[in-house]
C-alpha cells in the first residue's frame, strides 16, 4: 500500500474536526460512530462549543489535540474547508476524509472551492478523501468515520469501493437483511485527490478482503485504473457496477468505429482487460461478490442442479444455459446411487427431480453423490418450501455436506416465511444463498468467469512484439505498411482520362471507389464499383462514379475517384479504432463491408493487444467465427487476421495523434489479409 495511505486504514488516532454535542448534527453523527466502532486508537473532537461529548473532551482548536493524531474527519461547512487543511498542515497531519458536500457537484463556486482545497493539499503534501463522501467504515480493525445509521454492518470479506455516499448508506442497510458483511466500505466522493483506482488497490491488500465490489460513475484516470485493477484482479477477484451505459453525448461520427462505440464500451473493454466482472445490476454486483467470496472456483462449466420439483429445475437449465454454463451429463455410477435411493418416478438425470417427497436425507444423500461426481463441477441446490419436512431441517442436513464439498453450491431458496429459518441457518454457514434460480445461476456464472480469467495465460505486453521501420510517414497508408499490414495499391484519379491511364498501370480487374472525405458509406452513395475489366468501363465509371456522388451528397467535397486492384475471394471484416478520452484507443473487429453497421457485430478492446487478446476479440463476433468456415463459406487465414489486429492496435497505441481510423474492409484471404480501404477520422 502507498505509505501516504496508511493512515486512512491504519490510524494511530483519529480526530473528528466539526464535532458536535447536537444529536441533529452530522458532526454528532460521527463521533457516535467513531466512539461506538470499537476503535482502540486515539480519539479527539474539535468543534465550536468546547465541552465533553461521549466522555472526551472537545477541543476549541486543533493545535490542542495531543498525539497520537494522523488522519482528519472534517465534517464542516465547505467554505471552511480551506482553513482546516492548513491546521492539519500546522499539526502534522497529513490524510484528512472531508465528508461534507457543497464542493464540485453544486456549481462553478464549489468547484473552484474544491480546486482550492486540492492545491492547499499538494502543498502541505496532506491526502485527502472526498469531498462529499460517508468516509469509510473497516469491520475489522475495526473503525467507523461515517455519519451513516448505527450499527456498523457486520463483518465479512466483501470490500466495497463506491463513488455514491447514498448507495453507501442504502447497501448496508439493505445487506444486513440479505446475510452478508464487508471488510471496508470505502466512499471515495469527489475523489479530488485520492482515486478509486488507489483505493481498489489499498482495499485488496487488506487481509480480511476476499472480494472487492465497485459502484463507478466514472474514473478519475482510464490507464491508471487499468494498471490497478490488473494488479489486483491477479490476487483477488472485482465485480464493478458501473452505470450510466447511455452515451452522454454522441460524437460527430465520421467512421463506423466511432458510430459503434458508445462510451459505455470502453469501459466495457477497460474491465475485460483489467479482469473486473462487470455487472449489471445492483443485485447482481452483491450476488456475485457473496459467490467468489465464499465459494471455492469451478473446475469447469458443467453444473448440476438438484430439486424437488419440476419446474424449478426447468428454470434453472435455461437460467444456467443463458450464462454460458451447461447441464452436467451424470456418470453412471451417480445415476445408479441416485435411483437406488429415490422414487421410481424421480428423475435422476440432471436437473434431478427428487419429487416433492424428498427427505432432509434424501437432499444431504443425492447433493454429496452429485459432488463426488467427476463430471460436475458445480451444484444448484433449489429448495421450495417442502411439504413434508421444515426448510430449516434440510438446510441442517446439507450445511455439512456443502462446507465439506471443494466444489461450489449454490442455493436457490424459494419462498418468504416458511424459509426464513432455513435462510439464516445458511447465512450463518455462509453458503450463498438467493430467492430465485436465475440468480443462484448468475452467481455461478460469475464464478466460472473467474475461474477461467485466473486459469488463463496472460502475458505482460511490455513491448511491441515486431519492429517497425523508422521512415517517414506521410498517410495512413504509409503508417499501415510500416506497422506490416498489407494493403492494396491505391491511386487516386482527378479526371476520366487519368483513371484510364491509371487502370493500364495496375491492370484488370480493378475496384473503382469514390474519394471524398465528406463521404462516409460509399455503397450508399453509389460510389463503388466492383470487377472492373476494361478501358471503356474505367472511363464510363468515372463518370458514373462522380455523377451518383453528387447526386447524393451534393455538398460533398469530391476528390476523384480510386483505384486499386479488385481482390477475390476471402471474407469481409472491419477493423477500427477510436481514441476514448479516458481510455485511449479502443479497437474494433466485426463483420466489414456494407455490413459493418447493418449486423452491428462489433466487439471492442483496449489498445495494445497481445495475441491471445486478438483471438478472444476475434471469437466475439460472427465474423470472426466465420473465418474458420460455416456452411459452404470456405475457411480463411485466421492468423493472418490475427496478426493484423496486433499490429492495428500497436499502431494505434503508438500514434496519440490517430483519433479515429478504420479498415473497411480488411479482406482475409486463404494465405494472408489485404486492407482494401482505409479512412481516417479527424
Amino acid at each position: 500500500m502507498d505509505s501516504s495511505l496508511l493512515p486512512f486504514f491504519r490510524p494511530n488516532g483519529i480526530v473528528i474536526i466539526g464535532a458536535s454535542t447536537s444529536p441533529q448534527k452530522l458532526g454528532y453523527g460521527v463521533a457516535r460512530n467513531l466512539t461506538q466502532s470499537g476503535y482502540t486508537g486515539a480519539i479527539h473532537f474539535v468543534g465550536q462549543s468546547p465541552g465533553e461529548l461521549f466522555g472526551r473532551p472537545v477541543h476549541k482548536v486543533l493545535a490542542q489535540v495531543p498525539d497520537p493524531a494522523d488522519l482528519a474527519v472534517l465534517v464542516i461547512p465547505a467554505k471552511a474547508t480551506p482553513a482546516a487543511i492548513q491546521d492539519c498542515a500546522a499539526r502534522g497531519i497529513r490524510a484528512a476524509i472531508i465528508l461534507s458536500s457543497g464542493f464540485r457537484e453544486a456549481g462553478a463556486d464549489g468547484a473552484a472551492l474544491e480546486q482550492q482545497c486540492a492545491a492547499l493539499a499538494r502543498l502541505h503534501g496532506i491526502r485527502l478523501l472526498g469531498p462529499n463522501c460517508v468516509g469509510i467504515i473497516d469491520t475489522h480493525l475495526p473503525f467507523d468515520t461515517s455519519f451513516l445509521q448505527p450499527p456498523m454492518p457486520p463483518q465479512g470479506g466483501i470490500a466495497f469501493v463506491s463513488q455514491s455516499g447514498a448507495f453507501c448508506a442504502a447497501i448496508v442497510d439493505w445487506s444486513r437483511r440479505q446475510g452478508f458483511g464487508f471488510s471496508q466500505i470505502i466512499s471515495v466522493g469527489n475523489q479530488v485527490d485520492v482515486s478509486e483506482a488507489e483505493m481498489l488497490s489499498a482495499a485488496a491488500e487488506d487481509e480480511f478482503t476476499q472480494v472487492v465490489a465497485m459502484y463507478m460513475e466514472g474514473v478519475s484516470d482510464g490507464a491508471r485504473f487499468v494498471r490497478a485493477a490488473g494488479t489486483v484482479t491477479e490476487r483477488k477477484p472485482v465485480v464493478a457496477l458501473k452505470v450510466g451505459r447511455s452515451p452522454a453525448g454522441e460524437k460527430a461520427a465520421s467512421s463506423h468505429t466511432a458510430a459503434l462505440a458508445g462510451s459505455d464500451a470502453a469501459f466495457d473493454a477497460a474491465f475485460a482487460k483489467s479482469g473486473i466482472l462487470r455487472a449489471a445490476t445492483a443485485e447482481e454486483l452483491f450476488d456475485w461478490a457473496r459467490a467468489l467470496e465464499n465459494c471455492p472456483a469451478p473446475a469447469g462449466r458443467r453444473v448440476a442442479v438438484l430439486t424437488d420439483a419440476g419446474g424449478p429445475g426447468v428454470i434453472a437449465a435455461d437460467a444456467l444455459t443463458a450464462q454460458g454454463l451447461q447441464l452436467a451429463t451424470l456418470g453412471r455410477a451417480a445415476r445408479a446411487l441416485l435411483a437406488a435411493r429415490l422414487p421410481p418416478a424421480a428423475s435422476v438425470l440432471n436437473p434431478v427431480d427428487m419429487l416433492a417427497s424428498a427427505s432432509p436425507e434424501d437432499y444431504a444423500f443425492c447433493l454429496s453423490t452429485l459432488l463426488t461426481d467427476r463430471g460436475v463441477d458445480s451444484v444448484l441446490v433449489i429448495l421450495p418450501p417442502p411439504p413434508m419436512h421444515s426448510a430449516e431441517s434440510v438446510a441442517a442436513a446439507i450445511i455439512p455436506v456443502v462446507r465439506a464439498s471443494a466444489k461450489p453450491v449454490v442455493i436457490a431458496l424459494l419462498g418468504s416465511h416458511l424459509t426464513a429459518s432455513a435462510f439464516e441457518s445458511f447465512a450463518g454457514a455462509r453458503i450463498p444463498t438467493y430467492p430465485f434460480p436465475e440468480r443462484a445461476a448468475s452467481a455461478l456464472g460469475a464464478l466460472f468467469r473467474r475461474a477461467q480469467y485466473v486459469g488463463a495465460q496472460r502475458p505482460q505486453i511490455a513491448a511491441r512484439p515486431f519492429e517497425v521501420p523508422f521512415r517517414r510517414m506521410t498517410s495512413s497508408i504509409d503508417l499501415l505498411a510500416a506497422y506490416g499490414i498489407q494493403t492494396a495499391d491505391l491511386r487516386l484519379a482527378t479526371s476520366a482520362e487519368q483513371a484510364a491511364s491509371i487502370a493500364g498501370e495496375i491492370g484488370f480487374p480493378l475496384a473503382m471507389k469514390i474519394a471524398s472525405p465528406n463521404i462516409v458509406h460509399k455503397s450508399d452513395a453509389g460510389g463503388v464499383l466492383l470487377n472492373v475489366r476494361d478501358v471503356e468501363s474505367v472511363l464510363n465509371g468515372y463518370t458514373q462514379l462522380m455523377d451518383s456522388a453528387r447526386a447524393s451528397l451534393p455538398q460533398a467535397d469530391l476528390l476523384g475517384v480510386h483505384l486499386q486492384p479488385y481482390i477475390f475471394g476471402g471474407q469481409e471484416v472491419i477493423v477500427g479504432a477510436v481514441r476514448d478520452p479516458q481510455f485511449g484507443a479502443l479497437v474494433m473487429f466485426g463483420s466489414g463491408g456494407i455490413e459493418a453497421e447493418a449486423l452491428n457485430d462489433v466487439a471492442f478492446a483496449l489498445a495494445p493487444l497481445g495475441s491471445d487478446e486478438a483471438d478472444d476479440l476475434i471469437r466475439r463476433t460472427w465474423a470472426g467465427r466465420r473465418l474458420d468456415g460455416f456452411r459452404n463459406i470456405p475457411p480463411v487465414d485466421r492468423a493472418a487476421a490475427r496478426d493484423a489486429l496486433v499490429r492495428f492496435s500497436w499502431m494505434v497505441h503508438e500514434h496519440p495523434e490517430i483519433d479515429q481510423i478504420e479498415i473497411n474492409p480488411l479482406r482475409v484471404l486463404t494465405t494472408g489479409a489485404v486492407a482494401l480501404d482505409v479512412r481516417r477520422g479527424p
